[in-house]
């Protein structure tokens, strides 16, 4: 917990309790609204303190110094009676408490952050509407907002997570030492765990700003056992009581659940002295004489519901096969029998109950627990609620019934949308090969698609069409959802004819699905048109492409479609490269990884095309560590698709061109893309990197001779040639190529400007100073809006000494020569600083250590070295001091 001020109890401060238990699916990661679900808004209130609680003082004494340090740790084992006492300590402090309670299901920073922030508002902490927590990665951005905001509410606010063990992200344990570091004396963190969290606990401990709280003090001591057990209405003398502790070693379940057992007892005393007799476990126990104290009926009903996580009285009453559940469990929830009263009607067990149940159940009735899942599986399904649906269908074995559940609610998108992806393939990963209905074998061909398994997917396509062909009912979202397979292994395949094809089809079987059905999966028509874009791509119909993948990019269908949103913005960006429009390009492949920010969807579903584009738009502009630490973050050399495949390969040989390794290049540039049909603008780049290669070594005519079959397809390859005839002293024919380039609209600046230069070349050729001087003014006007670098830097030396004169000194002032004056000499070209160099350089001027940046920018102290080692070599300076001076004379700082 985060504390501020000397008094914390005289001011208003914000705390934050962690404590764990159930989280909605994933779904509701961006949009959480507890007035409206009961079951959710369960998860921020605190929880009741039962009429046998016992008030511990020494242990809300010690919590009280939570209020006077930055953290409080409250670390036991299970039914260790960590929640009802952070939850009594809570409910005195005389403060708000924004209560949060977790469970496994929060998987992604994005569910827990929405969560927290809801907890936060519903409690009236003043937290603006506009933060939000997308759900694919949470910006830095949105944690320094939050933690201002907390830090200057000028109130006392307590958040309580319950149960933070079941959180593993090392990813969120970082963003929340985040918020609490920066957030200040506002706010207050208390954690409740059975391990230790994944903090910087080392470093509270050292300075003596942690509040812990572990197992041996939760433990009961003697006399509080006395004082349990009286509130039970059980008389124990202190020396039987310490007996007790002894043999349950002041575990709080244990103690309790023993209480509730000896109270059956006509001797309680001698019952309990008993405890262990005969058992391994306190846990046998407890089954053996807890739940047989229970009515038939009660016992039947328990056994029963210990396979759900939680359940209403109707779903109860499903899978007993009677109408009595209502009173049963309202008798248990007021007898404190370990069962949860949710609210509305819904319960869930004590978990260390239901475990033990569902033991017992197993033991008992081995063959029923199945059936008990697919009654539950069958029952959530007539409400609707299909995540319990395929969590109960697989745990029943029931396959064909899961697959079809899935497939029958045209939910199989789900499986590439990086919401559930990885719990579905998950949930699936179980189905063995004796299940084969269609719905099975289009979910192992999605399942194969998402790994990019193009032929064993095919195979399960092949025979799911055929069994849907020979079906006389030929269900449409059976149907519809092979078609949605087909498009994507049309796009994987290279093949945009399949695509076209199962995108028409797709299209005729959306008017023989009900409307409600396709409203509730508005992913569907994205993913068959950002394939279909896709594939246009790659066939070089740039406009057609424009029109599909423009369509996806303009939804507003949130979470659901913010995968294909994202696909399709670095599909138009690698379309506006290729064209010549790096800006453009730029803010396409930005906005793309925005989006999937936005939502905090799995990092793992974010496609590589993006920064391969970004990486390529670097080369152009000269930074090219920046485009190096691109392509790395773009991952390995696997694509999805041919169309990511010819983007790392494009961007990896021009960087390779521009550090001068002119082989290895062409070796990028000639790695093969396998796919159907060939691309022209692939091809097409292949031959411009062999070109440029030949020049590197001395063999323009070569160069030419490589790109003569497409120069007059490509205006890229007509510059290209022209650049090679220029090399081996034909200008008239670089002239006339050039005279072809510019006539189309599309024509952007970053071949313009190649162009121009070229033209600039030939003058300079045949003494025309005044001809050299036009073009180049003109060249440096339009690469000044782009920051492009590189073409000035690939003409070579004779342009050096035009850019010294003026007015073109000033033209090249400040963006391609940094720090340079109008009247004053400098270098032609330097590499300029990555946005994280220009981090690590400020705080370099601020007289920080490597490890003092390293913590601030929240990094290692080996990235920071690797930064300094860039910064050193472009500002061609071997020391700190010469590195902050260099800086500040070219205007960097």
């Amino acid at each position: 917990m985060v504390v501020g001020g000397a008094d914390p109890r005289s001011r208003k401060a914000v705390s934050v309790v962690v404590v764990s238990d159930e989280i909605p699916d994933e779904s509701t990661a961006d949009h959480v609204d507890p007035l409206g679900d009961p079951y959710l808004r369960t998860r921020f209130a605190l929880p009741a303190r039962p009429g046998t609680f016992l008030r511990r003082e020494r242990l809300i004494e010690h919590l009280d110094q939570a209020l006077r340090t930055p953290l409080t740790m409250v670390n036991g084992a299970a039914g260790a009676g960590k929640t009802l006492l952070v939850a009594d300590w809570a409910a005195g402090i005389g403060q708000p408490v924004a209560w949060l309670t977790l469970d496994p299901a929060l998987k992604s920073p994005g569910m827990f952050w929405a969560h927290l922030l809801q907890a936060l508002r519903t409690r009236g902490v003043p937290v603006d509407e506009d933060i939000r927590c997308p759900a694919n990665g949470v910006s830095r951005t949105l944690l320094t907002r939050l933690a201002a905001q907390l830090g200057d509410s000028g109130r006392d606010v307590t958040v309580v997570l319950d149960e933070y063990d079941r959180v593993s992200s090392p990813e969120l344990s970082e963003q929340l030492e985040f918020v609490l570091h920066h957030a200040g004396p506002g706010l207050r963190l208390v954690i409740v765990t059975r391990t230790e969290p994944l903090l910087p606990l080392h470093r509270y401990r050292a300075a003596g700003t942690m509040t812990e709280i572990r197992n041996a003090e939760l433990a009961f001591t003697p006399e509080e056992t006395v004082a349990l057990l009286e509130l039970h209405g059980l008389r124990l003398p202190v020396h039987a009581a310490d007996a007790l502790v002894g043999r349950t070693r002041g575990w709080a379940a244990g103690l309790r659940l023993c209480a509730l057992a000896a109270g059956q007892q006509p001797d309680p005393e001698g019952y309990l002295k008993e405890f262990e007799a005969g058992h391994s476990t306190v846990a046998d126990f407890l089954l053996a004489e807890v739940l047989k104290r229970q009515p038939p009926p009660t016992q039947d009903l328990l056994l029963r519901v210990s396979v759900l996580e939680r359940f209403c009285v109707g779903l109860a009453n499903e899978l007993t096969g009677r109408t009595d559940a209502e009173p049963i469990l309202a008798g248990l929830h007021r007898e404190n029998a370990f069962v949860e009263d949710l609210g509305h009607t819904w319960y869930r067990l004590h978990p260390l109950f239901r475990e033990i149940l569902r033991a017992h159940l197993r033991e008992r009735l081995a063959d029923l627990e199945p059936e008990l899942h697919l009654r539950a599986a069958r029952w959530l399904g007539r409400s609707g609620l299909l995540p319990e649906v395929l969590a109960h269908g697989a745990a029943a074995g029931e396959w064909d019934f899961t697959a079809g559940a899935l497939v029958d609610d045209l939910a199989i998108g789900q499986l590439f949308t990086g919401l559930r992806s990885d719990e579905l393939t998950e949930l699936f990963s179980g189905m063995g090969p004796g299940t084969t209905s269609p719905a099975a074998d289009l979910v192992r061909a999605a399942r194969d698609l998402s790994q990019c398994d193009l032929d064993q997917a095919l195979a399960h396509l092949q025979h799911a069409e055929e069994q849907l062909a020979a079906d006389d009912s030929r269900p449409a979202a059976a149907q519809l959802s092979c078609a949605l397979l087909q498009a994507l292994a049309a796009r994987l395949a290279g093949s945009p004819r399949r695509a076209e094809q199962a995108v028409r089809t797709a299209r005729e079987l959306e008017g023989e699905v009900p409307a409600q059905l396709l409203d509730k999966h508005p992913e569907l028509p994205a993913l068959l048109l950002t394939h279909l874009g896709s594939t246009r791509l790659w066939a070089g119909r740039f406009d057609a492409a424009r029109d599909a993948l423009g369509t996806v990019a303009d939804t507003t269908a949130g979470a659901a479609t913010a995968l294909p949103r994202e696909e399709a913005l670095e599909h138009l960006a690698l379309i506006d490269y290729l064209d010549g429009w790096p800006t453009r390009a730029e803010r396409k492949a930005v906005a793309a990884l925005t989006e999937t920010e936005r939502f905090s969807l799995p990092q793992a579903s974010a496609s590589a095309l993006g920064r391969l584009v970004l990486a390529a738009v670097a080369v152009d502009r000269g930074e090219l560590t920046e485009a190096e630490e691109l392509l790395d973050q773009a991952g390995g050399s696997e694509a999805r698709d041919p169309v990511t495949a010819a983007g790392r390969s494009i961007a990896t040989a021009h960087l390779l061109l521009a550090r001068g390794k002119a082989r290895a290049a062409l070796t990028a540039a000639e790695a093969a893309v396998t796919a159907d049909v060939a691309s022209p603008w692939e091809r097409s780049h292949a031959a411009l990197v062999a070109s440029a290669a030949h020049l590197a070594e001395g063999r323009p005519r070569e160069a030419a001779e490589v790109l003569e079959p497409v120069a007059d397809r490509q205006p890229t390859c007509a510059v290209g040639a022209a650049r090679a005839h220029l090399a081996a002293g034909d200008p008239a024919t670089a002239l006339e190529l050039l005279d072809v380039v510019g006539t189309e609209e599309r024509t952007g600046p970053a071949l313009l400007v190649r162009a121009t230069l070229l033209r600039a070349q030939a003058a300079n050729t045949a003494g025309d100073a005044a001809t050299v001087r036009r073009l180049l003014a003109r060249a440096l006007t339009e690469a000044r809006r782009e920051r492009l670098r590189l073409p000035f830097l690939e003409a070579g030396a004779w342009v050096g000494p035009y850019l010294a004169t003026a007015p073109l000194r000033g033209l090249a002032a400040g963006w391609l020569m940094p720090g340079t004056a109008v009247d004053e000499p400098a270098p032609l070209l330097v590499e300029h600083l990555s946005g994280r160099e220009r981090d690590v350089l400020q705080r370099l001027a601020q007289m920080m250590s490597t490890e003092d940046i390293a913590a601030d920018l929240y990094v290692s102290v080996n990235t920071v070295k690797t930064h300094l080692k860039s910064v050193y070599r472009k500002l061609a300076v071997n020391r700190r001091g010469d590195a902050v001076r260099r800086a500040r004379e070219l205007h960097l700082l």
